[in-house]
């Protein structure tokens, strides 16, 4: 039984570390394709505002899926659901204004930093690097605070004003990954 348990919990630790990587990656992508595209061209900045929490629904499923189902993984369930239906809201939001497409993003960033935090809670026990993911969730709910709050003032909006938020998504995933990189290489080391 230890056995099965310790090769789960190995088999957990290599999917994140990958999934981490991925999550660090997408984002960084996001990111360059908004300050040097989407902050001239609004149709494109747009749509990537429309891709980042649809990315973050598909990401969200298919770590569910490879983590025991979206049954197993009550937050990640939710927010997968969260992600779209926030997707959609900012298609309508964008035809009112970029400050109410701000907003939305800053709410969805509140309840996503939430759910974050509670599935790196779940996880705890049996995976390594969630301390990272921790207090990404809760920074997550913070920038989404920041960003409700420059949305409701007089500054210049567009999609780079989400940078930063995903900036700070690739930090803590990359801490998550190379901690995760680096525990996984010595249990490796140990069990040869």
């Amino acid at each position: 039984m230890q056995t099965n348990t310790s090769t789960s919990a190995n088999a957990q630790n290599q999917w994140l570390q990958s999934y981490y990587y991925i999550r660090a990656t997408g984002s960084i992508i996001w990111i360059a394709l908004a300050v040097f595209i989407g902050k001239h061209n609004p149709v494109i900045g747009a749509v990537l505002l429309v891709l980042y929490p649809a990315w973050d629904a598909f990401a969200n499923y298919f770590d569910a899926k490879k983590s025991g189902g979206l049954a197993a993984n009550p937050p990640q369930k939710f927010n997968f659901i969260v992600s779209i239906i926030v997707a959609a809201a900012i298609i309508w939001a964008l035809s009112i204004s970029m400050s109410t497409t701000i907003k939305v993003f800053g709410i969805w960033a509140i309840f996503s930093g939430v759910l974050q935090l509670s599935a790196s809670i779940r996880r705890w026990k049996h995976s390594n690097g969630q301390w990272a993911m921790i207090l990404s969730g809760a920074q997550s709910a913070l920038a989404g605070l920041f960003m409700f709050k420059q949305a409701s003032s007089d500054i210049t909006l567009d999609v780079t004003t989400v940078a930063p938020y995903a900036a700070f998504g690739v930090l803590y995933f990359l801490i998550s990954a190379i901690t995760l990189t680096i525990k996984n290489s010595r249990k490796s080391k140990l069990t040869c």
